[in-house]
């Protein structure tokens, strides 16, 4: 158990969490010493897994599926691709915006799936060329689509990703730092264990404030307002401007105010990995966060 428990985003199935805490770990390590000259050792940084649980039993070192615009699912997954779509072309001047005028309509079932694969792509073409995705296979970005509607859709994913956090808190654990998807999960996780002695949750490159995320949260936004997660004190959101899975990058006007106030939201440049969870540990604006909390922990 860590006094820092770091959490994972999406596409990481096939590491693992001692793999992670070498990379992730040393990188937090890192950003906490050069911003603050806090020394802190390897045992106080753990890492929660839960890549697993998207892995189908037997396949752990199997190939992604042939997935293209045929297999992106009509609701979330469509609506996940068009809003990194609208952000990339936000972003990028040579990438056209999507379609706006969607493929429903009075077209029989059929017809409608060939408009909605037509549609995906040509977003998946579009977010190819964005120097954000370009990195990425249009078989991942699909992945990487299915696991956030997998996570949102599932309740037997959702129990084990956060079952995957909860085996990593410990009596000394006072932060937790997520990514991605990772953040949602320790959102959620911590909002349903109020009683744990987390009191620093730090969220980096996160989707929490994205529509089609925020309305499928749990416990479920009131009045267009997230809960506070649990019994944390502070909340500290950093997000890069450029991250194309961090659409909304202020969370200080979609959740409810804690114990310290609205999460304090920060702004970095992580250069052309916007959304690297290990860019986001080193950056001084991360680490800072995390030392405030285990400064501000009971010794």
């Amino acid at each position: 158990m860590g006094r820092v428990v770091l959490v994972h985003g999406i596409a990481q199935q096939f590491e693992g969490p001692e793999l992670l805490s070498l990379r992730l770990g040393a990188a937090l390590r890192d950003g906490v010493r050069l911003a603050s000259g806090m020394a802190l050792q390897p045992d106080d940084v753990a890492c929660a897994f839960y890549g697993d649980v998207f892995v189908e039993p037997g396949s752990r070192s199997g190939d992604l599926p042939p997935w293209d615009e045929h297999d992106v699912v009509d609701g979330l997954e469509a609506d996940l691709l068009a809003a990194w779509w609208r952000r990339a072309a936000e972003l990028d001047d040579g990438v056209s915006p999507p379609d706006e005028e969607g493929t429903r309509g009075p077209a029989g079932f059929a017809v409608s799936r060939l408009l909605l694969s037509r549609w995906v792509r040509g977003a998946l073409n579009a977010l190819s060329e964005v120097r954000f995705f370009q990195p990425v296979s249009k078989r991942m970005l699909v992945a990487e689509l299915k696991q956030v509607r997998r996570y949102m859709d599932e309740p037997q994913v959702r129990r084990a990703a956060r079952a995957a956090v909860g085996d990593q808190i410990g009596a000394d654990t006072r932060v937790l730092v997520a990514n991605s998807l990772g953040s949602v999960v320790a959102y959620e996780t911590l909002c349903e264990n109020p009683g744990w002695p987390v009191t620093d949750l730090v969220t980096v490159g996160s989707p929490l404030g994205l529509p089609v995320v925020f309305r499928r949260l749990s416990p479920l936004p009131v009045e267009g307002r997230g809960a506070w997660p649990g019994g944390v004190v502070r909340w500290t959101n950093v997000a890069d401007p450029g991250d194309v899975v961090a659409l909304v990058g202020s969370l200080a006007s979609r959740f409810v105010s804690g114990p310290a106030g609205l999460v304090e939201d920060r702004t970095i440049t992580n250069g052309v990995r916007m959304h690297d969870f290990q860019r986001y540990l080193t950056a001084p604006k991360t680490a800072t966060a995390v030392a405030a909390g285990l400064q501000a922990a009971p010794a």
